[in-house]
């Protein structure tokens, strides 16, 4: 132990992280949409639909009025929000956008440096790109045909389609609005409003804005767990950073969940977010995968013992639970996993397996708790019945349970 030093113990340390990700109070109260995500930082955007989009239900998640047109409304009506690229694609608050601009110029000096670039279309092929947008508007990647020539990688883009994605990557196009989740690119001076492109920020402005806004959506954080959360500055500019920011952060030592207690750097106010610091809610939640308080599955597994993988890429028959398995959070502990399929041309969501924490019991308090988000899940989407079936996959460590059919 380091004298002087505050220490964080492990259940305040989770209640601090929670909070401050929106999932330490019950989602419910007025939707202040545009608040949540400056609240998160950004949202991860995501392709799989085997209940909801993640970037939807990640909304959801923290407010149970969300409805998933709202998003679209608030970038394509309102201009609140952007899209661009964190350590995924994901939508930022609109004021993010100055402090931004560095992330432009990285993008495109890295895939400038890559044999990806070598395959897309040349300046002249951009520029007829950009001609046509200026000319007819907002354009999906389905408004062009031409064909990659490289038929040995299968997945390789066409070449317009990696031109449109390096020319949103470097900040040029930016993305106008979604369509059944296809995106359609413009001029940014016609997506951006121009008080904002016109907000110059040096380099150094922009990077300590990064660090100190991630820090303080952390609550506490080692430097890399601060460099991962933007990924828009490398880890040596992270450093630096830390340096030089190092007497006006206080040091604490944050306790894991396996007992030990390890450094990390805080906000200045840590002590009055330890003190003012709410109890956790009670209820059960869904989380999907791509929700940023599970993320960092190393932070995850070290403040609360759960370990957590995704396992869309891992063959069938190589899988411990299952293509898309939810993580199920209970006040403060993330107490099992649970797996389940919407099927909305009939209405049902169906459950296929649920796995518990060891020591984690379904007892008749618990089972109704989960009973009543799987019917909250159910009304999100849209879907009008409830289904428990199948039998789970053999485990030697988390004994699976199957409960009865129910109807919402």
């Amino acid at each position: 132990m380091t004298k002087n030093v505050l220490r964080i113990e492990n259940s305040d340390a989770r209640r601090l992280w929670l909070h401050a990700q929106g999932l330490a109070s019950a989602p419910t109260g007025p939707l202040d949409l545009l608040g949540i995500i400056e609240r998160l930082g950004f949202v991860q955007l995501d392709t799989i639909r085997v209940v909801a989009r993640a970037h939807h239900h990640i909304l959801w998640s923290r407010n149970q009025h969300y409805r998933e047109p709202m998003l679209n409304k608030l970038l394509m009506k309102k201009r609140a929000v952007f899209e661009h690229f964190t350590h995924d694609a994901s939508v930022l608050p609109m004021a993010t956008y100055p402090l931004w601009r560095r992330q432009f110029t990285r993008m495109e000096a890295k895939l400038r440096r890559s044999g990806w670039y070598k395959s897309m279309l040349d300046d002249d092929g951009r520029a007829g790109i950009l001609a046509r947008i200026e000319r007819e508007g907002p354009l999906s990647t389905h408004a062009f045909d031409t064909v990659c020539k490289d038929k040995s990688v299968a997945w390789r883009r066409p070449p317009h389609k990696q031109a449109l994605d390096f020319m949103w990557y470097a900040g040029e196009l930016s993305t106008s609005h979604r369509q059944n989740f296809i995106k359609f690119y413009d001029l940014t001076e016609r997506v951006i409003p121009e008080a904002i492109r016109e907000d110059e920020r040096s380099d150094d402005e922009q990077v300590d804005w990064l660090c100190h806004q991630a820090l303080d959506r952390l609550a506490f954080a080692s430097e890399g767990e601060i460099q991962r959360f933007w990924e828009a500055a490398d880890l040596p500019e992270v450093k630096r950073w830390s340096e030089a920011v190092r007497r006006q952060l206080p040091i604490v030592e944050v306790e894991s969940a396996a007992g030990d207690w390890l450094p990390a750097l805080a906000p200045p106010d840590i002590e009055e977010r330890l003190q003012t610091l709410p109890p956790p809610t009670s209820r059960l939640r869904i989380i999907n995968p791509f929700d940023p308080v599970v993320r960092d599955r190393n932070r995850l597994k070290r403040l609360f013992g759960f370990d957590y993988r995704i396992e869309i890429f891992v063959p069938a028959a190589n899988r411990r639970f299952g293509y898309y398995v939810f993580p199920l959070l209970e006040g403060d502990r993330f107490v099992g996993r649970i797996e389940v399929r919407a099927d909305r041309p009939s209405g049902v969501l169906t459950v296929v397996n649920l796995w518990l924490e060891p020591g984690v019991k379904l007892g008749a308090g618990r089972q109704d708790k989960l009973d009543a988000e799987l019917k909250r899940l159910c009304r999100f989407i849209g879907l009008g019945d409830l289904i428990w079936t199948g039998q789970p996959p053999d485990q030697t460590k988390i004994d699976p349970v199957v409960s009865p059919s129910l109807t919402v």
